[in-house]
C-alpha cells in the first residue's frame, strides 16, 4: 500500500510538471551532475581531481545514462526510490512503535510535500532519504534488550557491517551525515555494554562497513587530485558561506549575484588563488575559507551567536528555504504538489513530531539512539547554512515521532488530567506558532528561481524565453538585483543596449557591489560607444577586484580603442600575468605590441598564442604580419598558409599571404594568391591594386633572389 500510494503521488506530479519550464532546463547543481554523469556514461569513470561535489548521484545518473539519457526516465526512477524509501521508514518505525505505527510513517513520507518535489528533480535529495531510510531500518533492527541479550551474533554482525555500507554511501550524497558514525558508535558500545567482545566487534564492523565505501573513493582523490579526502574538498568553502559577516542563514553565494550553486567552485578558488598568491589545490582552497570563517566567528562572537539563532529558526520554519529552485514555483505547474503543499509541510511535522517525543519519552532507552542522531544532524546543518534539501535528512526521524504521535495520543487523552492537558495544549500550539510564523517569501524565493530559470535560458542561447523567465522575477520581487542583471545582460545580447543599460544601472543602484553587474554594464557601455563610462566602471571593479582577468582584458581593449595603448599594454601584460595559459591574452599583448611597433615583442606573444591555440586564426593573422613588418618573409609566408588552411575563404589573408610571396619575390604565387582574394571579394580594392603591382613587377622581376 505504501508503495503504490508513494508512486502514485509522485507520477501525477512528473505528469503535472512535464509542460513547465522546469522539464526540460536543468538549474544549479543539476547541470553539474548532468554533465558529469555524462562523462561517467561515455566511460570516464574516474574523472580529475578531488571531488568537490558529493560523487554517488552522478554515478546513480551516469548509469542510468548508460541506458538512455532521458531526464523522464531519471524521474521516474527516482520516484521509484523515493516510494521504496517510504517503505524503508515504515519498517524502520514498526521496528520501534507497531505495525500501525509503521504505516502511518511510511504514508506520511510518501505525501509529504518536499519528499514529493525533490523526488521529481535532478538532484541528490531523493538518495539522501532513500538511504537514511535504509540506515534507521537496519539500525532499528537489532532485536535486543538493553543487556545485548537475545541477539543472535551472526545476524547483529551482519546487520553492523550492511549499516557502516550504508552510512559510507550516505556521506556520499550528505557529507554531513559521517556526523552519524560517533553517535552510531557510542550507541552500541552502551547498549551492547554486556558483552564486552561482541560490542567491540560490531562497533569494528561498523566501521568497516563505512571504510569500504569511503576508502576507496579517499584513495581515489589521492590518484587523481593529488590529495586524500574522504568524501569531498567543500567543507571550508560552505562553513565560509554559513559564517561571514554578510550570512544570513540561508545560501548567500561568495559573490553577489552568482546565486546558482555551479558557480560555486570557481568562485571559491578564483578568490582564494588571489588571496594565497598562487594556484591552490582544493585542500588550499578549504583551508583558506575554514580560516576565515573561523576568523569570522572569534571576532564577532556576538553576530555570530545572533547568526546561529536565525538559523535554528530557518531550520525549523515551515518555509523550505530555496537554494537553486523553490516548492512554491512547481507548485504553480503542479495542483497535486500545492495541495500537499498547504497540508502536508514542516509546520504540521514539526509539532507532531514534539509530541511523539514527549508521549514516547518513556521508551527513552530503547530510542535514544533517534533523539542522539537527530540532534547531532541538527548541529551538523548549524554549522553551516539552512535550505531545504540540507533539512530534509532531519524529516525521516521526525515523521518516525509523529507517526508514533497518532498512534498512541488516544492513550494519554484517557488519564489526562485537566491541568496537564491544558498544559500540553499550549506547549503544542507554542511550538506551533514558532514553526509557522513566516520568516522567508514566497514570492521572493519564487523571483530566484526564475532569476535561475533565466540564466539557464540564457546560457542554452534562448534569449527570448531567458527575457521572460527574468522579467517574471521581476514582477515577483521588483527590487531583486540578479533578476535585473539577468535582464540587462540578455537586452545586450539582443542588441538592445539602452534598456541593457538601463536595468544593469538599475541593478547597481540596488546593490553597489554587485560585481557582476558592473561587469556587464562597463561591457554594454562599451559596446555603446560610451567609452569614458565603461573605462570608469571597469575602473571602480578593478579597484574593488584587482585581480579580475576579465576586467583588466576588456579595459584593456577599450583603452586601446581611445588611443591609450601604453595603459592598454599594461592591462594585457597584467592578463598574461595571471592566465599565461590562455591564447586570447597573449594575442591582445601581440596585437597592442604591433600596432605600437614594437615588432620583436609583437612575434613573441603572437608566437606563444599559436603554440596555445594553433586553431586560432586572428593569432595566425597578426603573426603573419608581424614577420612581414620585420621582413622575415619565410615564416610569414607559413603563418599566412595556416591562416588560410584553418579559413580558406578569407579574402584578407589570400592578400596577406600575395604580399609575402610578391615581397620574397615569387610574383607567380603572388598573383595566384591576389586572384584568390579577387574571387572571394571582387570588391577588394586592396586586392585588385596589389594584383596589378605584381602584374607590373613580374617582368622586371627577372630571377627569385
Amino acid at each position: 500500500m505504501i508503495v503504490a500510494v508513494a508512486l502514485a503521488v509522485r507520477l501525477v506530479h512528473l505528469w503535472s510538471m512535464r509542460n513547465s519550464p522546469f522539464s526540460d532546463v536543468l538549474l544549479g547543481d543539476a547541470r553539474s551532475y548532468d554533465e558529469w554523469a555524462r562523462q561517467i556514461a561515455a566511460g570516464d569513470w574516474i574523472g580529475q581531481g578531488v571531488f568537490y561535489q558529493a560523487p554517488l548521484y552522478a554515478y546513480f545518473l551516469g548509469a542510468l545514462y548508460t541506458v538512455n539519457r532521458s531526464l523522464t526516465l531519471v524521474r521516474v526512477c527516482q520516484a521509484v526510490v523515493g516510494a521504496i524509501g517510504c517503505v524503508l521508514l515504515g519498517r524502520a518505525t514498526q521496528h520501534l512503535f507497531g505495525k500501525t505505527a509503521g504505516l502511518l510513517a511510511g504514508l506520511t513520507l510518501a505525501l509529504y510535500a518536499p519528499a514529493v518535489f525533490f523526488d521529481g528533480l535532478v538532484q541528490k535529495s531523493v538518495l539522501d532519504v532513500f538511504l537514511l531510510c535504509l540506515l534507521l531500518a537496519l539500525l532499528t533492527g537489532f532485536s535486543v534488550d538493553r543487556t545485548g541479550r537475545g541477539t543472535q551474533a551472526g545476524g547483529a554482525h551482519r546487520r553492523s557491517i550492511a549499516a557502516g555500507a550504508v552510512l559510507g554511501a550516505l556521506s556520499l550524497t550528505r557529507e554531513n551525515a559521517l556526523i552519524f558514525l560517533p553517535v552510531v558508535l557510542i550507541w552500541i558500545w552502551w547498549c551492547f555494554r554486556s558483552a564486552a567482545a561482541g560490542r567491540v566487534s560490531m562497533m569494528a564492523l561498523f566501521v568497516a562497513g563505512a571504510g569500504i565505501v569511503l576508502l576507496p573513493i579517499g584513495l581515489r582523490n589521492l590518484k587523481a587530485g593529488g590529495e586524500f579526502h574522504l568524501t569531498t574538498a567543500q567543507f571550508g568553502t560552505n562553513l565560509f558561506i554559513g559564517n561571514n559577516p554578510h550570512a544570513d542563514g540561508a545560501y548567500v553565494p561568495i559573490r553577489v549575484g552568482r546565486g546558482s550553486p555551479e558557480y560555486e567552485r570557481v568562485d571559491a578558488t578564483e578568490l582564494a588563488a588571489q588571496a594565497i598568491g598562487r594556484a591552490p589545490s582544493p585542500g588550499d582552497v578549504s583551508s583558506y575559507w575554514t580560516a576565515r570563517a573561523l576568523q569570522y566567528i572569534r571576532a564577532q562572537p556576538v553576530d555570530w551567536l545572533a547568526l546561529e539563532a536565525r538559523k535554528l529558526r530557518l531550520l525549523l520554519n515551515a518555509t523550505e528555504v530555496i537554494d537553486t529552485e523553490s516548492q512554491e514555483s512547481h507548485e504553480d505547474y503542479s495542483w497535486l504538489l500545492r495541495l500537499l503543499g498547504h497540508v502536508a509541510h514542516f509546520g504540521v511535522l514539526a509539532p507532531l513530531a514534539c509530541l511523539g517525543v514527549w508521549l514516547t519519552w518513556d521508551d527513552r532507552g530503547r530510542v535514544w539512539l533517534l533523539y542522539a542522531m537527530m540532534g547531532a544532524y541538527v548541529l551538523s546543518v548549524l554549522a553551516f547554512y539552512v535550505v531545504a534539501r540540507y533539512r530534509l535528512p532531519l524529516v525521516p526521524f521526525m515523521i518516525l515521532f509523529a507517526a508514533a504521535a497518532m498512534v498512541r495520543v488516544h492513550r494519554v487523552l484517557a488519564i489526562w488530567t485537566p491541568a496537564g492537558a491544558m498544559t500540553a495544549v499550549a506547549a503544542l500550539a507554542g511550538v506551533t506558532v514558532f514553526c509557522n510564523v513566516p520568516i522567508l517569501s514566497a514570492d521572493t524565493m519564487r523571483a530566484v528561481t526564475y532569476q535561475n530559470l533565466g540564466t539557464a535560458l540564457q546560457e542554452a542561447g534562448r534569449l527570448d524565453e531567458a527575457a521572460a523567465a527574468f522579467e517574471r522575477a521581476l514582477i515577483l520581487d521588483p527590487d531583486y538585483a540578479p533578476a535585473r542583471n539577468g535582464l540587462g545582460s540578455v537586452r545586450r545580447q539582443q542588441d538592445r543596449p539602452s534598456e541593457a543599460i538601463a536595468h544593469l544601472e538599475a541593478a547597481l543602484r540596488l546593490r553597489p557591489d554587485f560585481d557582476t553587474a558592473r561587469f556587464n554594464l562597463a561591457n554594454a557601455l562599451r559596446e555603446g560607444g560610451h567609452r569614458a563610462e565603461a573605462i570608469a566602471n571597469y575602473e571602480v571593479l578593478l579597484r574593488r577586484m584587482p585581480e579580475d582577468l576579465g576586467a583588466h582584458a576588456n579595459l584593456g581593449v577599450v583603452l586601446a580603442e581611445e588611443g591609450r595603448l601604453d595603459e592598454a599594454i599594461d592591462h594585457f601584460r597584467r592578463v598574461v600575468v595571471l592566465a599565461p595559459g590562455t591564447a586570447k591574452a597573449h594575442y591582445n599583448l601581440g596585437h597592442s605590441l604591433l600596432t605600437r611597433g614594437d615588432l620583436a615583442g609583437a612575434a613573441d606573444e603572437l608566437s606563444r598564442a599559436v603554440e596555445i591555440d594553433p586553431q586560432d586564426v586572428a593569432s595566425r593573422e597578426e603573426l603573419g604580419s608581424a614577420y612581414l613588418a620585420q621582413r622575415r618573409f619565410v615564416p610569414a609566408i607559413e603563418q599566412f598558409r595556416a591562416a588560410i588552411r584553418l579559413a580558406p575563404r578569407s579574402a584578407g589573408d589570400h592578400n596577406d599571404l600575395g604580399i609575402a610571396l610578391g615581397s620574397a619575390g615569387n610574383f607567380d604565387d603572388a598573383i595566384a594568391e591576389f586572384r584568390a582574394a579577387l574571387g572571394i571579394d571582387p570588391s577588394s580594392a586592396e586586392a585588385g591594386a596589389n594584383l596589378k603591382a605584381a602584374l607590373a613587377a613580374r617582368p622586371l622581376a627577372g630571377h627569385v633572389p
